[in-house]
């Protein structure tokens, strides 16, 4: 069964894990000094935060595949919206070994499909002359795309989204 993915770019890594675990009633299931990451099973999500990169904010969003079938039809459902995709293939990043691929939908919010592989001791295996080439940008969890910015006031007047 395949789970949501969010990755949020944040400025205080404890601060932010203190209140995600609260709002989650959980504690994360990884936390190193730049990154954390909730697997949530109600609602299935897998949540990361990360000091990496620019800004705060959504950084990308991304569904993660169990295996490599549910990953393969992923694919074909993002070659099927005729926009470019980054199929990276093996990777490193945020602290796993995956497989995946990138698609940016027409605002630009970058999308990752992976699968995870299995854990890793290191953030990314990027080099800077692969960022400087455009394979991605702010480190590894970002497809060669502008990224996405989302502002949520503190309060709202509405209840709704």
């Amino acid at each position: 069964m395949k789970r949501f993915h969010i990755h949020l770019h944040v400025d205080d890594l404890s601060k932010s894990v203190a209140f995600y675990s609260k709002l989650f009633a959980s504690e994360p299931t990884r936390v190193e000094t730049d990154y954390a990451k909730w697997m949530l099973e109600d609602p299935r999500v897998n949540f990361a935060i990360s000091t990496r990169g620019e800004g705060h904010g959504v950084d990308h969003l991304g569904i993660q595949a169990e295996d490599e079938v549910e990953l393969a039809e992923l694919k074909a459902r993002a070659l099927s919206v005729d926009r470019t995709l980054l199929d990276e293939g093996e990777t490193v990043c945020c602290y796993s070994r995956s497989e995946k691929h990138w698609v940016t939908d027409p605002q630009g919010i970058a999308w990752e499909q992976f699968r995870t592989l299995e854990r890793a001791e290191i953030y990314s295996d990027r080099r800077p002359a692969d960022v400087e080439q455009g394979v991605a940008v702010g480190g590894c969890c970002a497809a060669a795309a502008p990224r996405s910015t989302v502002a949520v006031p503190a309060k709202s007047a509405s209840a709704c989204c």
